[in-house]
């Protein structure tokens, strides 16, 4: 296996993987930690070569390492070796993936969205929780949509919790970003249906003609779409609550709009 072998914490390769944990440095590096062999593989298979590629000896001789290795060097990123008390601290885990790799984030502008490239899409707006996030990604991978908008201050998509929930989906759905202001102005040239689950509709979900492509449009977890985000919907459904819970969860709720859209 090429590269070299690292036993120190203190090591500044190493201490720059453990930084990705905090926002500012994604932010200030464009660069984002993802675990597992798995995970790294669904990026090398993509063709986003790591960065970093940290690996516990274990792994060594899998042939899927193997290839992770050859492209990262490829890509003149650096492969090295670490002991399992350095994958537990880069992980911040007690029992860590054999395999960490750092990879350049991707995001999309707006106007480079193709609304014709897939039946259905999804928009975000200030979604909070970094699980909730990650599963929809990871939803909007399985069901063929075209990508995920993520509208306002968002939580960050490349944080270490949301590519966990992505499952590998984070290299598979384009991220685009933009503000309020540039959504709704760009959101007066879509060809389909936009469509919110609101409080305040009275359509079944099931009963909703959709118009493709078809734009599910979802607010964040405590407040839902506020009107001005609401008033961009032309399709309001509601979700029936046949229990004793008022809300479905925005990973669950955004997951059955998304299959109802494109089944």
């Amino acid at each position: 296996m090429s590269g070299r072998t690292v036993t120190s914490l203190t090591n500044p390769t190493v201490k720059a993987v453990r930084a990705l944990h905090l926002r500012k440095s994604r932010d200030a590096t464009g660069l984002f930690v993802a675990e597992g062999l798995k995970t790294v593989t669904e990026g090398v298979e993509t063709g986003h070569a790591p960065k970093v590629l940290l690996h516990g000896a274990e792994a060594g001789d899998h042939p899927l390492l193997r290839q992770a290795v050859e492209a990262t060097l490829a890509g003149r990123g650096e492969v090295i070796e670490v002991t399992q008390e350095i994958l537990a601290k880069v992980s911040r885990r007690d029992n860590p993936q054999a395999v960490v790799g750092v990879f350049r984030q991707v995001f999309r502008p707006l106007e480079d969205v193709a609304p014709s490239d897939a039946a259905c899409w999804v928009a975000l707006h200030r979604v909070r929780d970094p699980g909730n996030l990650g599963t929809i990604v990871r939803t909007a991978d399985a069901a063929g949509c075209g990508g995920v908008i993520l509208v306002g201050e968002c939580c960050d998509p490349y944080s270490v919790e949301a590519v966990r929930a992505t499952m590998g989906s984070i290299f598979a759905v384009p991220l685009i970003r933009a503000t309020e202001a540039e959504f709704t102005a760009w959101r007066a040239g879509w060809p389909g249906s936009v469509v919110g689950a609101l409080l305040s509709a009275t359509v079944d979900y099931r009963a909703q003609p959709y118009a493709r492509p078809t734009m599910i449009l979802m607010g964040n977890e405590q407040q839902g779409l506020p009107p001005e985000m609401a008033g961009l919907c032309d399709v309001g459904v509601k979700i029936p609550m046949r229990g004793r819970a008022d809300s479905l969860n925005l990973a669950v709720a955004t997951g059955v709009m998304i299959y109802a859209v494109t089944a």
